[in-house]
């Protein structure tokens, strides 16, 4: 017996924004969902970079090593929270694990030292979140503005956000792949 769709919402998986979404923030988003549970929903949008430096007082320019960190706006709600999503399974007992290899978590201290690491594991700092609550994501995924996909390490660290929705719909295959060809601005077409 096949499920309903809406029981794909779950922690780690992908929500890709539908073409009809011009909403600024959701427009051809892709966002990880972090917590889906009756009390609500959270995720990070993934393909929304800031051209932005560390403050100071997290870590001086000169002190970071690790080629490995990226920032991003992670969603319209509390953009000046930021949200570590990373790769280190070091400090379990300060994160949530999305999927394998991808945490959610850890203090300042785990930050500086992170971004000191030459070596050091693949890190998202990410201002803000998107929320929704009891039952708004349920809503608005069986009106057909949120398409899930599976979630993965490549994905979130590696992926060049600017193609991310376009390259996550041709993934997904048949009319997901057709919807990654419409074009931006449609008066273009």
């Amino acid at each position: 017996m096949s499920h309903p769709m809406y029981s794909r919402l779950e922690r780690g998986t992908c929500l890709v924004a539908s073409p009809d979404i011009q909403a600024d923030h959701f427009f051809r988003s892709v966002i990880l969902l972090c917590e889906h549970t009756e009390s609500g929903s959270f995720g990070i949008t993934l393909n929304s970079p800031l051209n932005i430096d560390l403050p100071q007082e997290i870590a001086p320019p000169e002190q970071v090593s690790n080629p490995n960190i990226r920032i991003r706006s992670g969603g319209p709600v509390m953009q000046t929270q930021m949200m570590l999503l990373h790769s280190c399974r070091d400090i379990k007992n300060q994160t949530l694990e999305i999927i394998d290899n991808v945490y959610l978590g850890g203090d300042l201290k785990f930050l500086q030292e992170t971004l000191k690491e030459p070596s050091g594991p693949e890190l998202l700092l990410c201002f803000g979140y998107a929320g929704w609550g009891p039952g708004e994501l349920e809503q608005e995924f069986m009106a057909g503005q949120w398409f899930v996909s599976p979630a993965n390490q490549e994905l979130i660290f590696t992926q060049n956000p600017e193609s991310l929705w376009k390259q996550t719909l041709r993934s997904m295959g048949g009319k997901y792949a057709l919807l990654s060809m419409i074009p931006e601005d449609l008066s273009t077409n």
